[in-house]
């Protein structure tokens, strides 16, 4: 609890396929996951469900992960109904809650996708992950799309998030910068491996893969 797991590496190493196994968007033809000593990839519909209250995605593309025609408010409300963690009457106010959270004004609540920057957007792809009150967020590239400025601020929000609702991270970038900034400990993939694994301050200073080394020399 509380941690954030850094995995880098390049395109198509497998970052994202290992990211979707996490949360069942795609089957692992082979081994386990194991979250809170349990074997993940053999759950059955109910606790399938049960699991992804607990386990939550934050994607790339925010508006994407947003349904168009749904104002923020509504989509946040779905997700309460669905999970059913707050009766009718509560379900405003926990949504007005979930954005003041992110950083988002009430008035954002009556908003259109198409009507928020990507800053915003990412906010409130944050706070529809936030809903359902999850023990680890799967950040997968989630600032990548956003210009710097912004994603600073998202990055300090995640921080801010985690510390105060004791949240734990699986954070994927190609971005090193971005990921030393993020993470406690860093796993390093090529080729649908991982070949190190290392404490983040660690692994800049003293990398033993050849591949992490080729890594780092190519930001300097």
């Amino acid at each position: 609890p509380g941690e954030t797991l850094g995995l880098v590496g390049p395109s198509g190493c497998g970052k994202s396929t290992l990211s979707k196994i996490l949360v069942h968007l795609e089957s692992a033809t082979t081994g386990e996951v194991h979250f809170l000593n349990q074997d993940c990839t053999r759950l059955n519909t109910a606790a399938l469900k049960e699991y992804r209250k607990k386990v939550q995605f934050i994607f790339q593309d925010p508006f994407a992960a947003l349904h168009p025609s749904h104002r923020l408010g509504q989509a946040l409300e779905e997700i309460l109904a669905v999970h059913e963690i707050v009766p009718k009457k509560g379900r405003k106010q926990r949504a007005l809650l979930l954005l003041e959270q992110v950083g988002l004004t009430a008035e954002f609540y009556a908003r259109y996708p198409h009507q928020l920057s990507g800053g915003q957007r990412q906010r409130a792809v944050i706070a529809k992950a936030l809903a359902v009150e999850p023990q680890l967020l799967i950040c997968d590239e989630s600032v990548a799309a956003l210009d710097i400025s912004v994603q600073a601020q998202v990055l300090n929000l995640l921080n801010e998030l985690k510390e105060k609702l004791q949240l734990s991270y699986l954070f994927i970038s190609h971005d090193l910068a971005v990921v030393h900034y993020m993470a406690d400990r860093i796993l390093v993939m090529h080729k649908g491996e991982i070949v190190e694994e290392k404490e983040a301050d660690a692994l800049y200073a003293q990398p033993e893969s050849p591949f992490t080394k080729a890594l780092l020399e190519a930001v300097v």
